[in-house]
């Protein structure tokens, strides 16, 4: 479930309120917390007038003005981050933290974060509805896509030396202890009586690149099929989704879901099978030989920067998650760095499949969208077979 977390005192002004809970009231429609939206009104209504009476005691002439501005340079930058759900840990517990000393370091400044998390579209719908975050946090192009077609993101997020994207990860197949049923392939999630979970493509960015995983290694020739043959892709990938036993709404969810000991086998991002290991649960996982590289980009929100003057440290938050200290913090929490030196050192802990391909091998995501993921395409085809026919 989304949530919003707060991270030091903030400082939201007047001008802000009518974004700030047409935001709020966007993101508890996402699916955040209606405790932490009350938490986060009251501070903000708390805040406001504080601020309200300080400014009534000013009595305004140039010898006030000075204490005023004094104190504003004083108070900490309220930055909203709004992510997707599988790294909230390595945000909230490592590289928010980080961030927030190095820039009191580099810059003076204090710095407070607001946290949301939810599936990447639906955090992508949520700041298109309103929700004002200043950096978006997603799983892949086509939800970020989303902000800019809304015109809320207005530069090149693509420029600079890694095209936007901050970490990456595969797409895997998470067992049982053992793995019992002695899954190894993707065909093998085919057969009968393998109960399956993956995330629903609707509201899931990571169910996105789980289908993308299975339909690319398909039509590529390296899933028991010939290479591009897109009837065969789809019946594969039709078989599997009969198998699903439940479709939740973010990969986050569907990781709990398999932790309370639902079904046989989950297709999911690698990082979140590690992240599980690392706090003792017994599951293991399977990289098939050919599997999708999952590329997670991030981006400055501009209209919401603009509006809440926080562009500076926003931009500097988003350079920041490439450094070499970043993205060693990926990496411990089980995300593939996207700096090749950083890359090299993990090298054992992430062992590079034979037939690894990224959507680019599929055209672009673009291409991509026409062909598996639009209305009618080879997404709604295959779960046809799920369904009996029923969309």
């Amino acid at each position: 479930m989304g949530r919003l977390r707060r991270t030091g005192f903030p400082a939201l002004f007047l001008a802000d309120f009518v974004g700030f809970v047409l935001g709020t009231t966007a993101a508890l429609r996402g699916g955040m917390s209606r405790r932490s939206v009350a938490t986060s009104v009251s501070r903000f209504l708390l805040t406001f007038v504080v601020a309200g009476l300080a400014l009534g005691c000013s009595s305004g002439g140039p010898a006030a003005d000075k204490p005023a501005q004094a104190a504003a340079s004083s108070e900490p930058i309220s930055l909203t981050l709004g992510a997707y759900t599988t790294p909230r840990e390595a945000y909230g517990k490592s590289i928010l933290p980080a961030f927030i000393a190095h820039y009191k370091q580099s810059k003076g400044r204090d710095v407070q974060f607001q946290e949301s998390y939810l599936g990447s579209g639906a955090q992508a719908r949520a700041i298109v509805g309103g929700f004002e975050a200043d950096i978006a946090a997603l799983s892949l192009e086509p939800d970020l896509k989303t902000i800019v077609d809304a015109g809320l993101i207005t530069h090149d997020w693509k420029q600079g030396e890694h095209k936007g994207i901050v970490s990456r990860s595969v797409v895997v197949i998470g067992v049982r202890p053992g793995n019992p049923k002695n899954i190894k392939t993707w065909q093998d999630l085919a057969k009968p009586g393998v109960e399956v979970l993956t995330p629903n493509v609707r509201t899931s960015g990571g169910a996105m690149w789980n289908v993308a995983a299975i339909y690319g290694a398909a039509i590529r020739g390296h899933a028991g099929t010939a290479a591009g043959d897109s009837a065969a892709a789809i019946q594969l990938l039709g078989a599997i989704l009969k198998n699903v036993k439940i479709l939740d709404r973010s990969g986050r969810d569907s990781m709990l879901t398999f932790e309370r000991g639902v079904g046989d086998a989950i297709i999911t991002y690698e990082n979140e099978i590690l992240a599980g290991q690392s706090k003792g649960q017994k599951y293991e996982y399977v990289i098939p030989d050919a599997t999708v590289s999952i590329e997670n980009p991030v981006a400055v929100v501009d209209a919401n920067v603009e509006r809440h003057h926080s562009r500076e440290a926003a931009a500097a938050f988003v350079q920041f998650l490439t450094t070499t200290d970043v993205q060693r913090a990926f990496a411990r929490h089980g995300y593939r760095p996207v700096v090749p030196a950083i890359e090299a050192e993990f090298a054992s802990k992430f062992p590079r499949p034979s037939q690894l391909f990224t959507v680019r091998d599929l055209g672009d995501w673009a291409a991509l969208q026409k062909t598996l993921f639009a209305e009618g395409a080879a997404y709604d085809q295959a779960i046809a077979q799920r369904t009996g026919g029923a969309q």
